[in-house]
């Protein structure tokens, strides 16, 4: 699973990208979130306050209880803002 972090998650993580294989019993968005941020103290800390992480699966926005399938690409990022 290609997980993708944007804007200031990338900067806190330090990685634009990474391939993970979570365990078979992580399927939906906030198991997964709850499983990454177990990975590294930089994790920990960019996945604290979900209310302002977006989701996409497969470039397809989605809300935190989503299904995952094996394979899928996430990616996460802040809320964005127009101008």
């Amino acid at each position: 699973m290609n997980i993708h972090y944007f804007a200031w998650m990338r900067e806190q993580i330090g990685k634009s990208v990474e391939t993970e294989t979570p365990p078979a019993h992580i399927d939906n968005i906030d198991d997964l979130l709850d499983w990454l941020a177990d990975l590294s103290p930089a994790h920990a800390e960019a996945l604290t306050d979900r209310t302002v992480i977006g989701v996409a699966v497969n470039k397809e926005f989605v809300e935190p209880g989503a299904k995952l399938e094996t394979g899928d690409e996430i990616a996460l990022f802040p809320p964005m803002t127009g101008g």
